[in-house]
């Protein structure tokens, strides 16, 4: 059997602190149902990033949908700050309470793998970025992590069930197992040409038996002009100077007259790698530093009761509504009584990003679909930098 929830048990709050399933005895048994203001917000984000992007949004939605409760949320997709509020319930406490564990699980994590992915992609200046992160997680998890590195930048996914929940056809190339199996590269690159879709791009991996350059020529011999790349994923045990290796990889390639195959390099990269491997690298494949990205450490904290801002120690109580300038990009965080100003101190228009998507249950607008949602995170990428 697979030890994971069920969409059902989660819904049933289930997947839950025990102490919230304790606070909701106590306050049945004396009778307490107080309405209450609860905010969603990040004090700070790992490894030092400067922004994130809010992702999530489409399960938190599923699961608080039909509940009598209000709900005000950030779109997914928007970048955020830590301090910044990203999601408000506003309702009965016993109504909403028992699903803050499940509600933080969603957001935290789909953030993080968003925010890497785009990280990924920002830092290798519109070189294409596959997700290969599968193999790394539990595979129950796998179409939700692909699906949330898409929207933060990734070009595509290695499994099919991911790349058909954003509708996109999977990305891949060939394992050393098919090398391994037939007998040595060529082979398993012509046997890859003879038998696949002729719509799959052609692209070898060459460090399974020779040296990569070697080995990059055979295959350029053999294939021709229908070979559309070569892969590096050469272990770190065997790579030496791994920047030299492409280098010599692309000088051999470019003298043969093969300067039309790309190369194509996977293998324990993040951003700081790619940035590295810009002037020879062409195009990434991605694995664990997006699936296993650090997570977005939210916290859910009441703010109000009975309609008296109240918070605890360290937190500011009290509705919020959270501005972000058009022109600037610049945000605000101002109590939600507090008139919005009718414009940035930088003359650009301040929109008001913190939004009502639930009123008693019932959703206010339609969520946006993966491709949608991608095109967003592109535009405000535009803005930003990958380090402050």
């Amino acid at each position: 059997m697979l030890h994971t929830a069920t969409p059902q048990q989660i819904k049933d709050g289930l997947v839950t602190d025990v102490y919230f399933e304790r606070t909701e005895q106590i306050l049945k048994a004396k009778g307490i149902d107080k309405v209450v203001r609860a905010e969603f917000i990040a004090k700070g984000l790992p490894a030092k990033w400067p922004w994130a992007i809010f992702a999530g949004v489409e399960e938190c939605a599923a699961l608080l949908r039909e509940l009598p409760v209000d709900v005000r949320i950030m779109k997914e997709g928007t970048i955020f700050h830590p301090y910044e509020p990203v999601m408000e319930i506003h309702g009965k406490y016993l109504d909403f309470g028992r699903y803050e564990t499940a509600l933080l699980g969603l957001i935290c994590q789909a953030s993080g793998v968003a925010t890497m992915a785009a990280r990924c992609r920002k830092a290798a200046s519109g070189r294409p970025v596959v997700s290969f992160g599968a193999r790394r997680i539990h595979p129950t998890v796998a179409p939700m992590v692909d699906r949330n590195a898409y929207i933060g930048g990734c070009d595509g996914m290695s499994i099919g069930l991911g790349a058909r929940l954003v509708g996109q056809e999977p990305a891949g190339t060939m394992p050393h197992a098919l090398i391994l199996l037939m007998g040595n590269t060529v082979a398993a690159t012509k046997a890859f040409h003879e038998v696949i879709d002729p719509k799959i791009s052609r692209v070898s991996l060459i460090d399974t038996f020779n040296d990569e350059k070697v080995e990059a020529l055979n295959v350029a011999r053999a294939l021709g002009k229908d070979l559309f790349a070569v892969r590096l994923d050469t272990p770190g045990s065997r790579r030496g100077d791994f920047l030299r290796i492409m280098e010599e990889v692309r000088w051999e390639l470019d003298l043969h007259g093969y300067g039309h195959v790309k190369i194509f390099v996977s293998g324990g990269l993040d951003e700081y790698q790619i940035l590295k491997y810009n002037p020879f690298a062409d195009a990434y494949g991605v694995g664990t530093a997006i699936s296993d990205a650090p997570v977005v450490d939210f916290s859910m904290d009441i703010i109000e009761i009975d309609g008296k801002p109240m918070a605890k120690r360290g937190k500011m109580s009290g509705s919020k509504k959270v501005l972000r300038c058009r022109r600037c990009f610049k945000t605000s965080v101002l109590p939600v009584q507090k008139r919005t100003p009718s414009s940035c101190p930088c003359g650009g228009r301040m929109d008001e990003i913190l939004i009502e998507l639930f009123q008693n249950g019932k959703m206010r607008w339609r969520l946006p679909k993966a491709d949608q949602i991608r095109k967003f995170v592109f535009k405000q990428l535009e803005k930003l930098d990958l380090e402050v």
